[in-house]
Protein backbone atom coordinates (compact mmCIF):
# COMPACT_ATOMS: atom_id res chain seq x y z
CA UNK A 1 0.00 0.00 0.00
CA UNK A 2 1.56 3.31 -1.05
CA UNK A 3 1.45 6.03 1.55
CA UNK A 4 1.20 9.70 0.67
CA UNK A 5 0.90 11.12 4.16
CA UNK A 6 2.12 14.66 4.53
CA UNK A 7 4.20 16.05 7.33
CA UNK A 8 2.81 19.02 9.13
CA UNK A 9 4.83 22.04 10.14
CA UNK A 10 5.40 20.56 13.54
CA UNK A 11 6.19 17.03 12.40
CA UNK A 12 9.15 15.35 10.80
CA UNK A 13 11.14 17.90 8.88
CA UNK A 14 9.00 20.81 10.11
CA UNK A 15 10.27 23.89 11.89
CA UNK A 16 8.35 26.28 14.00
CA UNK A 17 6.96 29.22 12.10
CA UNK A 18 7.70 27.79 8.66
CA UNK A 19 4.18 28.72 7.49
CA UNK A 20 4.18 26.15 4.69
CA UNK A 21 0.76 24.53 4.20
CA UNK A 22 0.98 20.76 4.23
CA UNK A 23 -1.00 18.47 2.02
CA UNK A 24 -3.64 16.35 3.70
CA UNK A 25 -2.72 12.80 4.57
CA UNK A 26 -3.80 10.47 1.80
CA UNK A 27 -3.09 6.75 1.77
CA UNK A 28 -3.90 4.80 -1.35
CA UNK A 29 -5.82 1.57 -0.88
CA UNK A 30 -3.92 -0.25 -3.62
CA UNK A 31 -0.31 -0.61 -4.68
CA UNK A 32 0.68 1.02 -7.98
CA UNK A 33 0.80 -1.23 -11.06
CA UNK A 34 3.75 -3.64 -11.05
CA UNK A 35 5.04 -2.27 -14.33
CA UNK A 36 4.93 1.36 -13.19
CA UNK A 37 8.41 1.67 -11.63
CA UNK A 38 10.21 -0.13 -14.53
CA UNK A 39 8.36 2.05 -17.05
CA UNK A 40 9.22 5.20 -15.12
CA UNK A 41 12.85 4.05 -15.02
CA UNK A 42 12.81 3.65 -18.82
CA UNK A 43 11.11 7.00 -19.40
CA UNK A 44 13.44 8.78 -16.96
CA UNK A 45 16.49 7.30 -18.63
CA UNK A 46 15.28 8.30 -22.08
CA UNK A 47 14.44 11.85 -20.96
CA UNK A 48 17.69 12.57 -19.12
CA UNK A 49 19.70 10.97 -21.92
CA UNK A 50 18.65 13.82 -24.21
CA UNK A 51 20.77 16.17 -22.11
CA UNK A 52 23.88 14.08 -22.81
CA UNK A 53 23.55 13.32 -26.52
CA UNK A 54 25.94 16.12 -27.43
CA UNK A 55 28.87 14.79 -25.39
CA UNK A 56 30.24 12.22 -27.88
CA UNK A 57 29.34 14.60 -30.72
CA UNK A 58 31.09 17.72 -29.44
CA UNK A 59 33.99 17.60 -31.88
CA UNK A 60 31.64 17.11 -34.86
CA UNK A 61 29.29 19.85 -33.69
CA UNK A 62 32.25 22.18 -33.21
CA UNK A 63 33.41 21.55 -36.78
CA UNK A 64 29.89 21.81 -38.23
CA UNK A 65 29.15 25.14 -36.52
CA UNK A 66 32.72 26.54 -36.42
CA UNK A 67 33.07 26.51 -32.62
CA UNK A 68 36.54 26.55 -31.05
CA UNK A 69 37.64 24.05 -28.36
CA UNK A 70 36.94 26.52 -25.58
CA UNK A 71 33.33 26.95 -26.76
CA UNK A 72 32.42 23.27 -27.04
CA UNK A 73 31.35 23.22 -23.42
CA UNK A 74 28.63 25.72 -24.33
CA UNK A 75 26.69 22.87 -25.97
CA UNK A 76 26.47 21.13 -22.60
CA UNK A 77 26.27 24.26 -20.45
CA UNK A 78 23.29 25.77 -22.27
CA UNK A 79 21.40 22.50 -21.86
CA UNK A 80 22.19 22.47 -18.14
CA UNK A 81 21.02 26.07 -17.80
CA UNK A 82 17.72 25.08 -19.36
CA UNK A 83 17.60 22.10 -17.03
CA UNK A 84 18.15 24.34 -13.99
CA UNK A 85 15.34 26.65 -15.11
CA UNK A 86 13.01 23.69 -15.57
CA UNK A 87 13.81 22.38 -12.11
CA UNK A 88 12.68 25.64 -10.54
CA UNK A 89 9.77 26.41 -12.87
CA UNK A 90 8.34 23.03 -13.91
CA UNK A 91 9.17 20.34 -11.34
CA UNK A 92 7.28 22.08 -8.47
CA UNK A 93 4.10 21.63 -10.50
CA UNK A 94 4.21 17.96 -9.49
CA UNK A 95 2.99 19.05 -6.05
CA UNK A 96 0.07 21.02 -7.50
CA UNK A 97 -1.36 19.34 -10.60
CA UNK A 98 -2.08 15.80 -11.70
CA UNK A 99 1.29 14.19 -12.41
CA UNK A 100 -0.04 12.06 -15.25
CA UNK A 101 -1.07 15.12 -17.26
CA UNK A 102 2.12 16.94 -16.29
CA UNK A 103 4.42 14.07 -17.25
CA UNK A 104 2.78 13.26 -20.58
CA UNK A 105 2.51 16.94 -21.51
CA UNK A 106 6.19 17.55 -20.84
CA UNK A 107 7.20 14.44 -22.76
CA UNK A 108 5.24 15.71 -25.77
CA UNK A 109 6.91 19.13 -25.60
CA UNK A 110 10.31 17.46 -25.15
CA UNK A 111 9.73 15.59 -28.40
CA UNK A 112 9.12 18.92 -30.15
CA UNK A 113 12.32 20.41 -28.70
CA UNK A 114 14.29 17.38 -29.90
CA UNK A 115 12.76 17.78 -33.35
CA UNK A 116 13.88 21.43 -33.37
CA UNK A 117 17.42 20.41 -32.41
CA UNK A 118 17.57 17.84 -35.18
CA UNK A 119 16.44 20.39 -37.75
CA UNK A 120 18.48 23.36 -36.44
CA UNK A 121 20.00 25.33 -39.38
CA UNK A 122 22.70 27.11 -37.36
CA UNK A 123 24.55 27.32 -34.07
CA UNK A 124 22.14 29.83 -32.48
CA UNK A 125 19.10 27.72 -33.37
CA UNK A 126 20.78 24.59 -32.06
CA UNK A 127 21.75 26.23 -28.77
CA UNK A 128 18.19 27.49 -28.34
CA UNK A 129 16.75 24.05 -29.06
CA UNK A 130 19.20 22.42 -26.62
CA UNK A 131 18.14 24.90 -23.94
CA UNK A 132 14.54 23.79 -24.58
CA UNK A 133 15.58 20.15 -24.36
CA UNK A 134 17.17 20.81 -20.98
CA UNK A 135 14.13 22.75 -19.76
CA UNK A 136 11.75 19.89 -20.59
CA UNK A 137 14.03 16.95 -19.69
CA UNK A 138 13.30 17.74 -16.04
CA UNK A 139 10.20 15.60 -16.51
CA UNK A 140 12.49 12.83 -15.24
CA UNK A 141 12.56 14.43 -11.80
CA UNK A 142 8.78 14.63 -11.69
CA UNK A 143 8.76 10.89 -12.40
CA UNK A 144 11.33 10.25 -9.64
CA UNK A 145 9.08 12.13 -7.20
CA UNK A 146 6.07 10.13 -8.42
CA UNK A 147 7.90 6.84 -7.86
CA UNK A 148 8.87 7.91 -4.34
CA UNK A 149 5.36 9.12 -3.48
CA UNK A 150 3.64 5.96 -4.77
CA UNK A 151 5.96 3.56 -2.90
CA UNK A 152 5.67 2.60 0.78
CA UNK A 153 8.50 4.06 2.92
CA UNK A 154 10.00 0.63 3.62
CA UNK A 155 10.61 0.10 -0.11
CA UNK A 156 11.11 3.71 -1.20
CA UNK A 157 14.90 3.48 -1.37
CA UNK A 158 14.71 0.52 -3.75
CA UNK A 159 12.12 2.26 -5.93
CA UNK A 160 14.22 5.43 -6.16
CA UNK A 161 17.27 3.26 -6.80
CA UNK A 162 15.52 1.42 -9.64
CA UNK A 163 14.35 4.63 -11.30
CA UNK A 164 17.74 6.28 -10.86
CA UNK A 165 19.39 3.13 -12.20
CA UNK A 166 17.26 3.58 -15.31
CA UNK A 167 18.49 7.15 -15.59
CA UNK A 168 22.12 6.02 -15.37
CA UNK A 169 21.59 3.30 -17.95
CA UNK A 170 19.86 5.78 -20.23
CA UNK A 171 22.76 8.23 -20.00
CA UNK A 172 25.28 5.52 -20.77
CA UNK A 173 23.29 4.09 -23.66
CA UNK A 174 22.72 7.63 -24.94
CA UNK A 175 26.43 8.11 -25.44
CA UNK A 176 26.79 4.78 -27.24
CA UNK A 177 23.63 5.21 -29.33
CA UNK A 178 24.43 8.83 -30.21
CA UNK A 179 27.91 7.89 -31.38
CA UNK A 180 26.78 4.92 -33.45
CA UNK A 181 23.80 6.70 -35.00
CA UNK A 182 25.92 9.75 -35.83
CA UNK A 183 28.39 7.53 -37.69
CA UNK A 184 25.56 5.84 -39.62
CA UNK A 185 23.24 8.72 -40.40
CA UNK A 186 24.75 11.96 -39.09
CA UNK A 187 24.32 13.86 -35.85
CA UNK A 188 20.83 15.14 -36.72
CA UNK A 189 19.47 11.59 -36.76
CA UNK A 190 20.30 11.31 -33.05
CA UNK A 191 17.81 14.02 -32.08
CA UNK A 192 15.17 13.07 -34.64
CA UNK A 193 15.14 9.42 -33.51
CA UNK A 194 14.93 10.48 -29.87
CA UNK A 195 11.90 12.64 -30.66
CA UNK A 196 10.07 9.58 -31.97
CA UNK A 197 11.00 7.46 -28.94
CA UNK A 198 9.81 10.20 -26.60
CA UNK A 199 6.37 10.29 -28.24
CA UNK A 200 5.97 6.52 -27.78
CA UNK A 201 6.97 6.75 -24.11
CA UNK A 202 4.49 9.57 -23.52
CA UNK A 203 1.67 7.32 -24.72
CA UNK A 204 2.81 4.38 -22.56
CA UNK A 205 3.25 6.48 -19.41
CA UNK A 206 -0.20 8.00 -19.84
CA UNK A 207 -1.71 4.50 -19.85
CA UNK A 208 0.14 3.30 -16.71
CA UNK A 209 0.73 6.25 -14.37
CA UNK A 210 -2.21 6.60 -11.94
CA UNK A 211 -3.98 9.99 -12.02
CA UNK A 212 -4.27 12.29 -9.02
CA UNK A 213 -0.80 11.59 -7.62
CA UNK A 214 -0.15 15.21 -6.69
CA UNK A 215 -1.30 17.16 -3.65
CA UNK A 216 -3.84 19.05 -5.74
CA UNK A 217 -6.34 21.19 -3.95
CA UNK A 218 -4.23 21.89 -0.85
CA UNK A 219 -5.40 25.21 0.66
CA UNK A 220 -2.98 28.07 0.04
CA UNK A 221 -1.20 26.40 -2.86
CA UNK A 222 -0.56 28.37 -6.02
CA UNK A 223 2.11 28.17 -8.69
CA UNK A 224 3.91 31.28 -7.38
CA UNK A 225 3.79 29.93 -3.84
CA UNK A 226 5.19 26.59 -4.97
CA UNK A 227 8.19 28.17 -6.69
CA UNK A 228 8.88 30.44 -3.71
CA UNK A 229 8.48 27.61 -1.20
CA UNK A 230 11.12 25.58 -3.01
CA UNK A 231 13.64 28.20 -1.92
CA UNK A 232 12.08 28.42 1.55
CA UNK A 233 12.44 24.69 2.09
CA UNK A 234 16.17 24.84 1.44
CA UNK A 235 16.55 27.87 3.70
CA UNK A 236 14.75 26.07 6.54
CA UNK A 237 16.40 22.65 6.32
CA UNK A 238 20.20 22.34 6.63
CA UNK A 239 20.07 18.74 5.37
CA UNK A 240 18.76 19.91 2.01
CA UNK A 241 21.56 22.46 1.68
CA UNK A 242 24.26 19.97 2.64
CA UNK A 243 23.04 17.32 0.23
CA UNK A 244 22.54 19.94 -2.48
CA UNK A 245 26.12 21.16 -2.10
CA UNK A 246 27.36 17.58 -2.30
CA UNK A 247 25.36 17.10 -5.50
CA UNK A 248 26.88 20.25 -7.03
CA UNK A 249 30.44 19.08 -6.40
CA UNK A 250 29.84 15.44 -7.31
CA UNK A 251 28.18 16.25 -10.63
CA UNK A 252 30.79 18.90 -11.40
CA UNK A 253 33.35 16.09 -11.22
CA UNK A 254 31.10 13.81 -13.30
CA UNK A 255 30.62 16.45 -16.00
CA UNK A 256 34.31 17.32 -16.01
CA UNK A 257 35.10 13.81 -17.25
CA UNK A 258 32.27 13.21 -19.70
CA UNK A 259 32.21 16.72 -21.21
CA UNK A 260 35.92 16.68 -22.06
CA UNK A 261 36.81 13.05 -22.75
CA UNK A 262 35.70 13.16 -26.41
CA UNK A 263 38.54 15.55 -27.23
CA UNK A 264 41.54 13.38 -26.25
CA UNK A 265 39.82 10.23 -27.54
CA UNK A 266 39.10 11.76 -30.96
CA UNK A 267 42.70 12.93 -31.44
CA UNK A 268 46.11 11.20 -31.52
CA UNK A 269 47.14 8.68 -30.33
CA UNK A 270 43.62 7.15 -30.17
CA UNK A 271 41.65 8.88 -32.98
CA UNK A 272 38.45 7.01 -32.07
CA UNK A 273 35.22 7.23 -34.08
CA UNK A 274 31.91 8.57 -32.74
CA UNK A 275 30.79 4.99 -32.17
CA UNK A 276 33.89 4.09 -30.16
CA UNK A 277 33.75 7.25 -28.08
CA UNK A 278 30.06 6.75 -27.31
CA UNK A 279 30.52 3.07 -26.54
CA UNK A 280 33.34 3.95 -24.17
CA UNK A 281 30.76 5.44 -21.85
CA UNK A 282 29.46 1.92 -21.26
CA UNK A 283 32.50 1.41 -19.04
CA UNK A 284 30.52 3.38 -16.48
CA UNK A 285 27.65 0.89 -16.43
CA UNK A 286 28.62 0.18 -12.84
CA UNK A 287 26.71 3.37 -12.04
CA UNK A 288 23.42 1.58 -12.66
CA UNK A 289 24.48 -1.20 -10.29
CA UNK A 290 25.47 1.38 -7.70
CA UNK A 291 22.09 3.09 -7.91
CA UNK A 292 20.17 -0.08 -7.09
CA UNK A 293 22.64 -1.15 -4.39
CA UNK A 294 22.61 2.29 -2.77
CA UNK A 295 18.82 2.15 -2.58
CA UNK A 296 19.01 -1.10 -0.62
CA UNK A 297 21.76 0.24 1.65
CA UNK A 298 19.68 3.33 2.42
CA UNK A 299 16.70 1.18 3.36
CA UNK A 300 19.04 -0.53 5.87
CA UNK A 301 20.09 2.80 7.44
CA UNK A 302 23.58 2.96 5.90
CA UNK A 303 23.27 6.38 4.27
CA UNK A 304 26.33 7.91 5.92
CA UNK A 305 28.57 4.97 5.15
CA UNK A 306 27.37 4.87 1.54
CA UNK A 307 28.11 8.58 1.14
CA UNK A 308 31.61 8.38 2.64
CA UNK A 309 32.67 5.34 0.63
CA UNK A 310 31.22 6.81 -2.55
CA UNK A 311 33.06 10.12 -2.18
CA UNK A 312 36.35 8.36 -1.40
CA UNK A 313 35.98 6.27 -4.58
CA UNK A 314 35.17 9.41 -6.55
CA UNK A 315 38.44 11.03 -5.50
CA UNK A 316 40.44 7.85 -6.23
CA UNK A 317 38.89 7.47 -9.68
CA UNK A 318 40.92 10.39 -11.01
CA UNK A 319 44.21 8.53 -10.56
CA UNK A 320 43.56 6.11 -13.46
CA UNK A 321 41.60 8.77 -15.39
CA UNK A 322 44.73 10.89 -15.41
CA UNK A 323 46.46 8.18 -17.48
CA UNK A 324 43.99 8.47 -20.38
CA UNK A 325 46.69 9.58 -22.81
CA UNK A 326 48.63 6.37 -22.13
CA UNK A 327 46.00 3.69 -21.59
CA UNK A 328 42.35 3.27 -22.50
CA UNK A 329 42.11 0.54 -19.88
CA UNK A 330 43.07 3.06 -17.21
CA UNK A 331 40.29 5.37 -18.41
CA UNK A 332 37.82 2.47 -18.33
CA UNK A 333 38.73 1.62 -14.72
CA UNK A 334 38.46 5.26 -13.71
CA UNK A 335 35.08 5.63 -15.44
CA UNK A 336 33.71 2.60 -13.60
CA UNK A 337 34.83 3.97 -10.23
CA UNK A 338 33.57 7.47 -10.98
CA UNK A 339 30.11 6.45 -12.22
CA UNK A 340 29.67 3.96 -9.37
CA UNK A 341 30.57 6.63 -6.80
CA UNK A 342 28.43 9.39 -8.32
CA UNK A 343 25.27 7.31 -8.51
CA UNK A 344 25.69 5.83 -5.02
CA UNK A 345 25.86 9.33 -3.55
CA UNK A 346 23.05 10.61 -5.80
CA UNK A 347 20.56 7.90 -4.78
CA UNK A 348 21.47 8.39 -1.11
CA UNK A 349 20.87 12.12 -1.43
CA UNK A 350 17.46 11.73 -3.09
CA UNK A 351 16.24 9.14 -0.61
CA UNK A 352 17.21 11.28 2.39
CA UNK A 353 15.90 14.61 1.14
CA UNK A 354 12.51 13.19 0.16
CA UNK A 355 12.02 12.02 3.76
CA UNK A 356 12.40 15.59 5.07
CA UNK A 357 9.03 16.66 3.67
CA UNK A 358 7.27 13.86 1.73
CA UNK A 359 4.36 16.17 0.92
CA UNK A 360 6.80 18.50 -0.88
CA UNK A 361 8.66 15.75 -2.72
CA UNK A 362 8.57 17.37 -6.17
CA UNK A 363 9.76 20.72 -4.86
CA UNK A 364 12.55 19.19 -2.80
CA UNK A 365 13.83 16.99 -5.61
CA UNK A 366 13.51 19.87 -8.06
CA UNK A 367 15.47 22.20 -5.78
CA UNK A 368 18.10 19.55 -5.15
CA UNK A 369 18.51 18.97 -8.87
CA UNK A 370 19.22 22.68 -9.37
CA UNK A 371 22.47 22.00 -7.53
CA UNK A 372 23.02 18.98 -9.78
CA UNK A 373 22.45 21.07 -12.89
CA UNK A 374 24.68 23.88 -11.68
CA UNK A 375 27.45 21.39 -10.97
CA UNK A 376 27.06 19.76 -14.38
CA UNK A 377 27.22 23.11 -16.14
CA UNK A 378 30.20 24.22 -14.07
CA UNK A 379 32.07 21.00 -14.82
CA UNK A 380 31.34 21.19 -18.56
CA UNK A 381 32.46 24.79 -18.91
CA UNK A 382 35.47 24.32 -16.63
CA UNK A 383 36.58 21.17 -18.43
CA UNK A 384 36.42 22.84 -21.86
CA UNK A 385 38.46 25.82 -20.68
CA UNK A 386 40.93 23.59 -18.84
CA UNK A 387 41.49 21.38 -21.88
CA UNK A 388 41.89 24.37 -24.18
CA UNK A 389 44.43 25.88 -21.76
CA UNK A 390 46.58 22.94 -20.65
CA UNK A 391 45.17 19.70 -22.05
CA UNK A 392 44.09 16.57 -20.21
CA UNK A 393 46.31 17.08 -17.11
CA UNK A 394 44.40 20.29 -16.33
CA UNK A 395 41.08 18.45 -16.71
CA UNK A 396 42.30 15.78 -14.29
CA UNK A 397 43.32 18.40 -11.72
CA UNK A 398 39.93 20.09 -12.02
CA UNK A 399 37.99 16.84 -11.55
CA UNK A 400 40.16 15.82 -8.60
CA UNK A 401 39.59 19.21 -6.97
CA UNK A 402 35.81 18.91 -7.21
CA UNK A 403 35.96 15.37 -5.78
CA UNK A 404 38.19 16.24 -2.84
CA UNK A 405 36.04 19.27 -2.04
CA UNK A 406 32.97 16.99 -1.83
CA UNK A 407 34.81 14.55 0.45
CA UNK A 408 35.94 17.39 2.74
CA UNK A 409 32.41 18.82 2.90
CA UNK A 410 31.01 15.44 3.89
CA UNK A 411 33.71 14.98 6.55
CA UNK A 412 32.98 18.41 8.00
CA UNK A 413 29.20 17.92 8.18
CA UNK A 414 28.69 14.20 8.81
CA UNK A 415 28.45 14.60 12.60
CA UNK A 416 26.35 17.74 12.43
CA UNK A 417 22.71 17.36 13.41
CA UNK A 418 20.88 20.04 11.40
CA UNK A 419 18.23 21.75 13.45
CA UNK A 420 14.68 20.89 12.43
CA UNK A 421 15.56 17.79 10.42
CA UNK A 422 14.56 15.36 13.10
CA UNK A 423 16.26 12.10 14.06
CA UNK A 424 18.07 9.84 11.66
CA UNK A 425 21.35 9.88 9.78
CA UNK A 426 22.34 12.53 7.28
Amino acid sequence: MASQCSTTAGGRGGTGGENLPAAPCRVSDASPPDRLVPLLALACGSSVATVYFAQPLLVTLGERFALGPGMLGAMVTVTQLGYAAGLLLLVPLGDLVDRRRLVTGQLGLLALALLAAGLAPGAAALLGALAGVGLLAVVAQTMVAAAAALTPPARRGRAVGTVTGGIVTGILLARAAAGALADLAGWRAVYLASAGVTVVLAVLVRRVLPPGTAAAGTPGMSYGWLVASTVTLFVRHPLLRIRGALALLVFAAFSTLWSAVAQPLSGPPWSLSHTAIGAFGLAGAAGAVAARAAGRWNDRGLAQRTTGVGLALLALSWLPIGLTGRSLWALAVGAVLLDFAVQAVHVTNQTLIHAVRPDAGSRIIGGYMVFYSAGSGLGALGASLAYATAGWPAVTVLGTSFSLAALLLWAATRRTRPAGDGPGPL
